[in-house]
């Protein structure tokens, strides 16, 4: 019959080519990050077309935000467990799902219901990235992880003006039926190209302990994205973050002291990891800072002394180029991760966003300042978004790799749900009345900027703590 050793031999001698497996998981990241953008040429309009409140409709966007961050470490630590290809799987029939529901639907509640399921989704990066270090080779994951981390990016950036121009030249619909066929192809491709796993993490669920995270993310998540809105010092907000905090506080003691916990934060609490995690909120924050402030730059009209007057199309285009310069360099990012190793790769791409809205803080009178402020943003994420996974599994056992970089994900959104909010309230407060409609100043474009820039500064100081490491070692079950 063999070890079992011997059958993981085997079973990875039929697999189907590297290439293609991680070309496919590379697709399911980009089918994932945009999901993100999917909605976003429409908000404006969605009052209208979902003939609801303009507080009701931004649920729209909310709920995608609050399901990726839950549901992320949840599906990595099912990854560990039952096999990573199998949770994959499950994310992309969620998205099909949750497409077609609100594909087929002319109600707020069905567009909500749908944009939920979808947000599920983002978890299949984190576990692309786990199944890369089961089948590859050290000196071809870094390059492999990098294009992977990518693809957080480029999706976003590259589906905004294909969203936009679906929303100009056809039914809104359109955009849910584009999402499903994404999620076909990804499926099919994912069965026919991205081998069974070999190495699982036997164990249980933790039910009691995936239910206390959802619930304490979802509080904090919520006076994060809604507390500009609803007020800070409402009562509902107050309940949100007090609320949420103590459930964390007790889900945190219930994880130490359960056999079999959802996520091990013993592992966690590695300086590797930690300063890694906490670095990554900075990360998501400057990343999420620049897709509000700079769309809302160029579309604004050029009398108001802040923006360009370009439309929604030519807006996505300027940003665009971010995302495709995160996927030119992803094979610099891994040729540096194995000349420099992971950590100066993450300090100089933080350093370069810095350096980005600096940029951009002290020019800003043309449109090309923008694009060219958003090109070394694409450079400083890609470098930072590569880093970020490969100091994860330096640090962690091979048998945790879905759960660990699941977790990563999750700081990262809620830096990108921070930085929503509060560039969505800076935005608001420092308004002028144009015509009957409140318009953002140049000023309170310039307080985002210092804010992204103080974001930066905090990823950058945290990385000097995050400790040197050895080389990645060859996976155990590698041939």
């Amino acid at each position: 019959m063999g070890t079992d050793e011997e059958k993981a031999r085997r079973r990875l001698s039929r697999t189907p080519p590297r290439w293609a497996t991680v070309a496919v998981l590379a697709f399911a990241g980009l089918c994932s990050s945009f999901m993100f953008t999917l909605v976003v040429p429409l908000q404006a309009e969605l009052p209208t077309l979902l003939n609801s409140s303009r507080e009701d409709t931004t649920w729209v966007v909310t709920i995608t935000l609050l399901v990726a961050a839950v549901a992320t470490p949840i599906s990595g630590r099912l990854g560990d467990m039952y096999g990573k290809r199998r949770v994959v799987v499950v994310l992309l029939a969620l998205l099909i799902v949750g497409s077609l529901i609100a594909a087929m639907s002319g109600s707020i509640v069905g567009v909500i219901i749908g944009r939920g399921l979808q947000g599920g989704v983002t978890g299949v990066i984190p576990l692309g990235i786990a199944i890369m270090r089961d089948i590859l080779p050290p000196q071809r994951l870094g390059t492999a992880v990098a294009l992977m981390s990518a693809t957080m990016g480029v999706g976003g950036a590259v589906g905004m003006p294909v969203a936009a121009l679906l929303a100009v030249h056809a039914d809104w619909h359109t955009l849910f039926w584009l999402a499903a066929a994404l999620g076909v192809i990804g499926l099919v491709l994912v069965f026919l190209f991205v081998p069974e796993d070999v190495l699982r993490s036997p164990g249980r669920l933790d039910i009691p302990g995936a239910i206390g995270l959802a619930i304490g993310l979802t509080g904090i998540l919520l006076f994060v994205s809604r507390g500009a809105e609803w007020g800070w010092t409402a009562p509902l907000t107050l309940a949100c973050i007090i609320g949420g905090v103590v459930v964390l506080l007790v889900w945190g003691w219930y994880q130490l002291r359960t056999s079999d916990p959802l996520l091990d934060l013993r592992v966690a609490a590695r300086p590797a990891v930690l300063f890694t995690n906490i670095a990554a909120i900075g990360m998501g924050f400057a990343l999420f800072a620049s897709n509000v402030t700079f769309p809302q730059m160029l579309e604004l009209p050029v009398e108001t002394g802040s923006g360009f007057g370009l439309d929604m199309v030519g807006a996505a285009l300027i940003v665009m180029p971010a995302g495709l310069v995160m996927m030119v360099i992803s094979p610099l990012s891994g040729w540096l991760e194995r000349t420099i190793g992971p950590r100066p790769l993450f300090t100089g791409g933080a350093a370069a966003i810095v350096l980005a809205y600096v940029f951009v803080l002290l020019w800003s009178s043309e449109v090309w300042h923008i694009l060219v402020a958003n090109l070394f943003i694409g450079v400083g994420i890609g470098f930072t978004f590569a880093a970020m996974p490969m100091i994860i599994m330096r640090s962690v056992p091979a048998n945790e790799t879905g759960a660990s970089n699941g977790l990563n994900a999750l700081f990262r959104s809620v830096g990108t749900s921070s930085a929503s909010a509060v560039m969505g309230g800076v935005l608001a407060a420092m308004s002028v009345d144009v015509d009957g409609v409140a318009l953002p100043t140049r000023e309170a474009f310039q307080v985002c900027f210092w804010l992204a820039i103080a974001a930066g500064i905090v990823a950058v100081v945290l990385s000097l703590f995050i400790p040197r490491q050895r080389a990645v070692e060859p996976h155990p079950s590698l041939p």
